[in-house]
């Protein structure tokens, strides 16, 4: 296989990568924050509220990382 070919295959793998760790990062963010508004309910407000900025910037870095990705498959074309 050609250096073409790998690099678009390694930012596949790359991208792939990205979005399973996130996935699973926002997974384990809401568990912990569900599973903390049912110990404490008056406090589902701050905690709904922490929870969806920090899904926001997991999500962030995540397309960050799958640019970069596609930035570096489309240099080495």
């Amino acid at each position: 296989m050609e250096g073409f070919g790998l690099a678009h295959l390694a930012a596949g793998i790359g991208a792939a990568i990205v979005v399973v760790g996130a996935g699973l990062g926002i997974g384990k963010l809401t568990a912990a924050a569900l599973e903390a508004i049912g110990r404490q309910p008056e406090a589902s407000g701050d905690l709904r509220g922490a929870m969806i900025i920090m899904a926001a910037f997991i999500e962030g870095i995540a397309l960050f990382a799958i640019v970069v990705c596609l930035l570096l498959a489309i240099k080495s074309a």
